[in-house]
């Protein structure tokens, strides 16, 4: 593991962030996830009792079950090989739109959505717990703290679920409606409704600006966007020209006392360091640890692992 270092010859908020690179952050799954299996441009997957099978260009190895196991499945997604791109479902018997999971506090519902999603990202399990275990020891330390997370991106809301089942305010935001929906569902089937949770259908450029205006800081910030989108009113997302922008307006956010902030990245082709760079860039002198890698999953055998995406995380202790 390399380690890099580079000082500023000011910070207001101290020394800049000690750097790690490259981290691997490994998710093995739980009762309601596995990889059962990959190879030959697709992965087997299950969800709750479900086995699903969908493509994955980074799947490029053989396979280890036997193809009656595959054939077996109980959905198939097939079409365009992009995170974003189009395809359709295949369904073996009578499989209902949606399926109860869980995990943690969190209950959710397993659906298959278009763009071969099916309501939860299982890889991002190793964020879920690096942050309940920050908001965890943060109010240990002072139990008064009003801890405010700002969740962009949310989709449909567990990593909102699950730090405020912790005690954090948070404020979730997605330009979709229906993700919106989706996720308030899921609060209500984890019976936390009374948790502080803001629930906001926008733009996330346009929400964040407001909230550098409004002069508001959050104590954590989780940003897991897609490689391309549009906002409610059309706006344009792309990674690649509007993530340098709206990095510059979250450093607003943070204050000298803020804990973390957590940038995940699908579907790009690039490089851990090149969001690395930026994040380093972007939080030069907020002191703390920046590290950066890449989330895999293992298979349920363990022999292999499969690389899902790209990350940067920041942590102030």
């Amino acid at each position: 593991m390399a380690d890099k270092t580079n000082a500023p010859s000011f910070s207001p908020f101290g020394k800049p962030p000690d750097q790690i690179w490259p981290v691997i952050l490994e998710t093995k799954g739980w009762k309601d996830y596995r990889l059962l299996d990959m190879g030959a441009g697709e992965k087997l997957e299950r969800y709750g009792r479900f086995t699903i099978v969908r493509p994955e260009p980074q799947a490029m190895g053989a396979r280890k079950l036997k193809e009656s196991f595959w054939n077996r499945a109980d959905a198939v997604f097939s079409g365009d090989t992009e995170e974003e791109g189009p395809g359709r479902w295949k369904f073996s018997g009578n499989v209902p739109e949606t399926w109860p999971m869980s995990y943690g506090p969190a209950r959710y519902n397993g659906r298959f959505m278009s763009f071969r999603h099916v309501g939860v990202f299982p890889e991002q399990a190793a964020h879920w717990d690096w942050v309940n275990g920050k908001v965890r020891s943060e109010l240990e330390r002072v139990p008064d703290r009003p801890l405010k997370i700002l969740n962009l991106f949310g989709y449909t809301g567990l990593a909102s679920l699950l730090p405020a089942a912790e005690g954090a305010q948070v404020t979730h935001v997605d330009a979709s409606k229906k993700a919106i929906g989706y996720a308030r569902e899921n609060q209500a089937l984890s019976g936390l409704d009374n948790l502080p949770i803001r629930w906001i259908c926008e733009d996330a450029s346009k929400f964040v600006a407001r909230e550098v205006r409004r002069g508001n800081t959050y104590d954590g910030i989780i940003l897991d966007p897609p490689k391309y989108g549009r906002g409610p009113k059309g706006e344009v997302w792309d990674l690649y020209t509007s993530l340098p922008g709206m990095l510059r307006d979250l450093r607003q956010l943070l204050t000298e006392d803020s804990l973390f902030m957590i940038l995940t990245a699908y579907a790009i082709r690039s490089s851990f360091v090149a969001i690395h760079e930026l994040m380093a860039e972007t939080l030069s002198q907020q002191g703390g640890l920046l590290e950066s890698g890449e989330l895999v999953i293992r298979e349920e055998n363990g022999e292999r692992a499969l690389s899902t995406s790209l990350f940067s995380r920041w942590s102030s202790r």
